[in-house]
């Protein structure tokens, strides 16, 4: 892999910022410093090394061929570019995250129709007010007092009715 010069930073901050928690912000305003204070120190370096003049070096130098050797190290002299580890790693997170997306998105959306559904039923039903008791057996048949199939006593409240046992009481019992 050719080493290439990035003339700018390739992140939009503005995005990244509008997804970040505020909680988070300061941790994001760190980082971004961090980001930024690195890219700077990069761009203050020259792309590539300096142009040496070799022919001022072997008219000054005595030694006959050390500024020749030089030279010859010199130009073989690469700084090697670091190797590209994590990208097919980033890359298979994303299309995994990205299947993990469209599925929410999927479940989301058939949750919403069922929810429009539901509005849409209770929205044709008749106003609490104005119901009689037959239609609230019909609309709501779990709600509703059944005296034949599920007898209750007075008040009809859960507390009130044989076998009840209370939430916290239960909670107790399992731990």
């Amino acid at each position: 892999m050719a080493a290439r010069r990035i003339a700018k930073s390739t992140i939009n901050w503005t995005a990244l910022a509008e997804r970040v928690p505020e909680n988070q912000k300061p941790n994001f305003q760190v980082f971004k410093a961090k980001s930024d204070g690195y890219l700077r120190r990069v761009f203050s370096f020259p792309e590539n090394p300096p142009k040496l003049d070799w022919a001022y070096y072997k008219e000054r130098i005595a030694v006959a061929g050390m500024a020749d050797n030089f030279q010859k190290q010199y130009e073989a002299l690469k700084v090697p570019y670091p190797e590209d580890k994590v990208s097919k790693d980033i890359d298979a997170l994303e299309k995994s995250v990205k299947s993990e997306i469209s599925a929410f998105v999927a479940e989301s959306n058939k949750r919403i129709s069922e929810y429009e559904h539901e509005i849409n039923r209770l929205k044709k039903l008749v106003p609490y007010d104005q119901m009689t008791l037959e239609e609230y057996r019909d609309a709501y048949p779990e709600k509703a007092l059944d005296p034949i199939n599920r007898p209750t006593f007075w008040p009809h409240l859960p507390e009130d009715q044989l076998g009840y046992k209370a939430a916290d009481a239960v909670a107790e019992k399992d731990h």
